[in-house]
């Protein structure tokens, strides 16, 4: 099983090939102002099912593993005068924003 801190569900990836693995897992690296605080609220489907996974009061640095095939996410700097820079990669697709000052919010999604 492959779970990550903080995770919700967990899923088995025992059937899965490495190449099937590499597409499911869904890695978010969250960097920019060491110490900005942020929420972050994550929706992830695997195999038709959709979890959630709520981070109310993350810091900078902070790095997430979920496995899935799709992943919808919104995260809200809540630090004043700091920056967010998001990162997530599924397979070869990646994503990367970021937002500079409290209340900036991102809405990310990757399939």
């Amino acid at each position: 099983m492959t779970c990550a801190a903080g995770l919700l569900a967990c899923f088995p990836l025992a059937a899965q090939t490495p190449q099937e693995q590499n597409m499911t897992q869904i890695h978010i690296t969250m960097s920019g102002s060491p110490g900005a605080e942020f929420s972050a609220h994550w929706r992830i489907t695997h195999e038709g099912e959709t979890t959630e996974h709520v981070e109310e009061s993350g810091t900078v640095p902070a790095e997430y593993t979920f496995t899935g095939t799709e992943l919808e996410g919104t995260v809200k700097l809540l630090s004043d005068d700091e920056r967010l820079e998001v990162d997530i990669q599924k397979g070869s697709n990646r994503s990367r924003s970021s937002t500079h000052g409290a209340g900036g919010t991102l809405t990310l999604m990757i399939s």
